[in-house]
């Protein structure tokens, strides 16, 4: 997602379109999958004075903030670090064998763009970090740009961030490590890419945005965890259940949306191939043909809606 400044970190995205599409009713136990500052739990709270919800957060501060916003609802919500990932896992400790709505925003917070020594903005000078979880081993970006070869970083550069130029910036980052100067810190990695790309006077966007976006999508394997969360979130609902799922660039829409298609059944086989082996099998029915996006009012309230795209599936009786 684009970087985005003065937006409010406390305003969930198409909040209201949530809720709608997730038709809370009373006794229902629903998944917000991405916690983050709990807009979409306290929406769905708010909707229906006996539902309960599970959410979800690999971000401890997050979660923290998240408990001071909902802590009049604190008897109807289950407060879990961890990533969506383990939903399966984190249902099971909890034990429910399924739950009637699963709800997934996948945008990053402005106040997570806004805490400097997380590394997201090159708004700030602050080591390269990028993790969602700061308390996690994985590797940090400054690791990945230190370790892979240039092939492999111009790679995660192209398809996560969709920037031409991946294989002069990828060039200019290993020229520079070895010199001497690996690159560790934002500012030094968004005057690399400048350099790398150079900037027009009427350019809108900084130049260094697509290579954030795509470091911070490879630290923390976004896109490759997306598709099996959307199979695991189906198959944990009840029938006639709804999952909504929330993306803010085309590369996750696209994976939403496709991994929807395959479980309504679609298959994927080449056109001319006699027999299906792509394995699809009808679980849910589509109700959103085209995302649903915000509205102009939202998007003058809240600029960082201005890429979201909501799809919603049904679970259906197999």
């Amino acid at each position: 997602m684009p970087e985005v400044e003065n937006s409010d970190p406390h305003r969930s995205v198409l909040r209201d379109e949530v809720v709608r599409a997730i038709e809370p009713k009373p006794e229902q136990i629903i998944v917000d999958a991405t916690l983050g500052y709990g807009g979409h739990t306290e929406a769905l709270l708010e909707s229906c004075d006996s539902i309960r919800v599970v959410g979800l957060d690999h971000d401890s501060e997050a979660i923290r903030l998240a408990r001071q916003r909902l802590d009049r609802y604190a008897d109807r919500v289950m407060f879990v670090k961890s990533n969506f990932t383990e939903l399966n896992n984190v249902l099971a400790e909890l034990g429910f064998e399924s739950v009637d709505g699963v709800v997934a925003d996948l945008g990053v917070s402005s106040m997570q763009f806004d805490e400097a020594d997380r590394g997201f903005s090159f708004r700030f000078d602050a080591p390269l970090d990028m993790r969602m979880d700061r308390e996690s081993e994985a590797s940090t970006a400054s690791d990945l740009l230190a370790e892979l070869t240039e092939e492999e970083i111009a790679n995660i550069i192209y398809l996560y961030g969709e920037e031409r130029m991946s294989r002069r910036i990828a060039r200019r980052i290993v020229e520079s490590r070895e010199a001497g100067n690996p690159v560790i810190a934002t500012k030094q990695l968004a005057d690399l890419v400048e350099r790398a790309v150079g900037r027009k006077p009427k350019d809108k966007i900084h130049p260094a945005t697509r290579t954030f976006q795509a470091l911070r999508i490879a630290v923390n394997r976004e896109l490759e965890i997306l598709g099996p969360f959307v199979t695991d979130a189906i198959n944990i609902l009840t029938t006639d259940a709804r999952l909504a799922v929330i993306t803010f660039h085309s590369l996750e829409d696209r994976i939403v949306k496709h991994t929807m298609q395959k479980l309504s059944g679609k298959c994927t086989c080449p056109p001319r191939q006699p027999v299906c082996t792509c394995g699809a099998v009808r679980k849910v029915e589509i109700l959103t043909r085209k995302p649903i996006l915000p509205s102009d009012r939202e998007i003058e309230v809240n600029p960082r809606s201005r890429s979201a795209k909501l799809r919603v599936c049904k679970k259906l009786a197999v």
